[in-house]
C-alpha cells in the first residue's frame, strides 16, 4: 500500500517511515500540511496518517482540505490530545480513526490494517476469491491451504489487485507500490512480475483471475470478500 505520513516531529516521522517500510508499504513522509497537499495531488495514496499538531496549517485544516479536494482514502489521526472533544472534532473533519500519543507501533499498525480492510470492503484479516486466499497478517497467498510461494513483489502486486478487485489498475500505480524511487521505475519490470504471478495462479486455479486490459493496465476480475 502507498501511505502518506504527515508528522512534523523528525524523529517520529523517521520512525514511522522506517517501520511502515519494513511492513512492506510504500511511504511518503512529509513534515507539514503544504507538502502533504502537494504529494496528495501529485501521487496516488491508499491512506494518510496525519498528526493534528502541524506547524503551518493544522491537521484538522489539512484533513478538511483533502476531503474538499475529493480525496477519499482513509485518514488516521495521530494526536497528543486525549480528551474526547478533540477526537470527535478530528472525526467530524473527515478522519476515520485516531491513535493517541504516545502509542505502540503495533497499535497503530492494527488500526491502519483495519482501516485499509474496511476501505476495501473487507472486515476480516483475509481476502478470498474462490479458492484463492490472502492472509494479510502473514503476507501469504494460499490456494486450498497450500502456499503459492510468491516472492515479496509478486505478493504485493496480488494484494493490491485483490484490494482493488474489479477495478483497472494502471502500471504506474503498481510501480508506485513497488518502487518509491523514480530512478528504479520500469514498466517492463511490472510486465515480467505480473507474468510470473499469472503463471503461478494458472498452475493451481481453473480460471485466470488477472486480466490484461490493453493500453490501460490490469484487472483482478473475480469478486473478493
Amino acid at each position: 500500500m502507498k501511505l502518506l505520513v504527515v508528522e512534523d516531529e523528525a524523529l517520529l516521522r523517521h520512525h514511522l517511515y522506517s517501520r511502515l517500510r519494513e511492513q512492506g508499504h510504500m511511504v511518503d513522509a512529509v513534515p507539514d500540511g503544504r507538502e502533504a497537499l502537494y504529494h496528495a495531488h501529485e501521487f496516488h495514496h491508499d491512506m494518510a496518517i496525519v498528526d493534528l499538531g502541524l506547524p503551518d496549517m493544522g491537521g484538522l485544516d489539512l484533513i478538511r482540505e483533502l476531503r474538499s479536494q475529493g480525496k477519499t482514502f482513509p485518514i488516521l489521526i495521530l494526536t497528543a490530545r486525549g480528551n474526547w472533544q478533540d477526537k470527535v472534532e478530528g472525526l467530524a473533519a473527515g478522519a476515520d480513526d485516531y491513535v493517541v500519543k504516545p502509542f505502540q507501533f503495533e497499535e497503530l499498525e492494527a488500526r491502519l490494517n483495519a482501516l485499509l480492510r474496511r476501505a476495501a470492503g473487507f472486515s476480516q484479516p483475509t481476502i478470498e476469491a474462490g479458492a484463492l486466499c490472502l492472509d494479510l497478517h502473514r503476507r501469504q497467498a494460499l490456494v486450498r491451504d497450500a502456499s503459492l510461494g510468491l516472492t515479496a513483489f509478486e505478493y504485493r502486486i496480488l494484494e493490491y489487485l485483490m484490494r482493488h478487485h474489479q477495478q483497472v489498475v494502471t502500471k504506474d500505480r503498481l510501480i508506485e507500490q513497488l518502487y518509491p524511487d523514480d530512478q528504479d521505475r520500469d514498466p517492463n519490470v511490472i510486465e515480467v512480475l505480473v507474468g510470473r504471478l499469472r503463471r503461478k495462479l494458472a498452475a493451481v486455479l481453473e480460471t485466470q483471475p488477472i486480466e490484461t486490459i490493453r493500453g490501460q493496465g490490469y484487472l483482478f476480475a473475480e469478486r473478493c470478500q
